[in-house]
């Protein structure tokens, strides 16, 4: 399973490189329509449907976060109350986010947020079970394979020109370790090469008498992945709130090539509406400590952190009706992957974002060109972005995925994703000055 999802290709072939790919987009096909082709009625006749009368779900949603946000109780559960008649996790696009944020409003209006927020966070899904919903996510959804992509290509090709003995990698938000598999195929191809990978894992401690137990777990995957393919391997798991981790933490050492990774979770990290020393700048300045051959930061670019609950639900219900309208085109609603990928997903970041506040709201995105202000303070500089790089990606796209709503750009150095003209992720190099 892990071969057929995770490697992008078959793993007993060489893996090839994208930039040596040759296929051509094809054009769109134009569909036929037939000439001076028209359609008449019996004089008198015209033809009926009925049309069922469905209120604007996201227009009441607002309204009733405007209620809820002046504590107008009786409004607030009435306008719910609609909304519920209207909504369902297994009914189409705007039916599912309806449903989603109801639950969150519901919990907010009854000043338990966290303590749902936490009872999601807490129930642990196997790997396997998130293996097959991240399979039915990548097979429709291009953001989270091409991010993964433009990371592992990158430090592939730094590792061809520099040769290095040992690869470190060090992963801010390693989950499940989904990413590396593609990595460890592709060294276990490199001929002539015996080069060893290390991996530092870093994620937030569980809930519970085991703190770092996901994240070893995660180590003990992927060493099993890498002695089948013969790729030496060693492995260190960090499991704390990240501003506290310190340099010797790491296990640098004398003459590793040292990548430093996140992809798509340093919206996590607190800010400083929270804490006077905002936890992303020190995380960056101690990434800045490990002078990285290369720093590869994937972003959530939105902008729904903002500290006045109306704005920040106006904000978040527009981001998130965009990813339940790409699951609503690309996936058919009986899909059971879908309904989990949604709840385990969108659903719990929904809940974290309506319904706390403070610390236990920890889905903070800002936008990238935000995150940009925050590297360049750091002291990194930004590397291009090969326009050649960016065109073999939106090729693959376009390629491998059959709805053309999806967006592949580029402004300046950052390259971009996104959905129907809204962008959704942002991911760039970066060095220590």
């Amino acid at each position: 399973m892990f071969d057929k999802i995770l490697l992008f290709g078959d793993p007993k072939e060489n893996p090839k490189c994208i930039l040596n790919e040759t296929s051509q987009k094809e054009p769109p096909k134009a569909s036929p329509s037939p000439k001076g082709e028209t359609t008449t009625y019996p004089r008198g006749q015209k033809p009926t449907a009925y049309v069922k009368e469905i209120p604007d779900l996201r227009s009441l949603l607002l309204s009733c976060a405007q209620a809820v946000s002046v504590n107008d109780h009786r409004r607030a559960e009435g306008l719910l109350r609609l909304v519920r008649q209207h909504s369902s996790s297994y009914g189409d696009g705007t039916e599912r986010l309806a449903h989603y944020f109801a639950n969150s409003l519901e919990a907010r209006l009854a000043g338990t947020g966290t303590q749902v927020y936490t009872a999601l966070s807490s129930k642990k899904t196997s790997a396997a079970d998130m293996l097959k919903a991240y399979q039915t996510y990548v097979s429709v959804c291009p953001f989270k394979k091409i991010g993964i992509v433009f990371a592992n290509h990158t430090i592939q090709q730094l590792v061809k020109k520099t040769m290095p003995n040992t690869i470190h990698i060090i992963d801010f938000g390693i989950s499940y370790g989904f990413q590396w598999h593609s990595l460890v195929h592709r060294l276990a191809w490199r001929r002539g090469s015996s080069c060893k990978l290390r991996i530092t894992g870093i994620d937030l401690p569980q809930r519970g008498f085991r703190p770092a137990n996901g994240v070893i777990e995660t180590g003990h995957r992927l060493a099993k992945y890498c002695k089948k393919f013969n790729v030496p391997f060693e492995y260190n798991a960090i499991a704390q709130k990240w501003e506290t981790i310190k340099l010797e933490d790491l296990k640098l050492k004398e003459g590793e090539f040292v990548a430093v990774n996140s992809l798509f979770r340093f919206r996590n990290l607190l800010d400083e509406t929270v804490a006077v020393d905002s936890p992303r700048d020190v995380v960056l300045r101690l990434i800045q400590k490990i002078r990285p051959n290369i720093f590869i930061p994937s972003i959530l670019s939105a902008s729904y952190n903002a500290p006045f609950f109306v704005t920040r639900f106006r904000e978040v219900l527009y981001h998130f009706s965009s990813l339940f309208d790409m699951c609503d085109t690309t996936l058919t609603r009986e899909n059971p992957m879908r309904v989990v990928f949604e709840k385990e997903f969108y659903g719990r970041e929904i809940m974290n974002v309506v319904a706390c506040e403070g610390t236990a709201r920890v889905e903070r995105p800002e936008s990238y060109k935000q995150w940009q202000g925050r590297m360049v303070r750091a002291g990194f500089r930004q590397l291009p972005v090969e326009k050649e790089l960016v065109q073999k990606l939106r090729l693959m796209v376009d390629k491998e995925y059959k709805s053309k709503e999806f967006d592949v750009d580029q402004d300046g150095n950052w390259f971009l994703q996104g959905w129907k003209g809204r962008l959704v992720y942002a991911s760039s190099f970066w060095v220590s000055v």
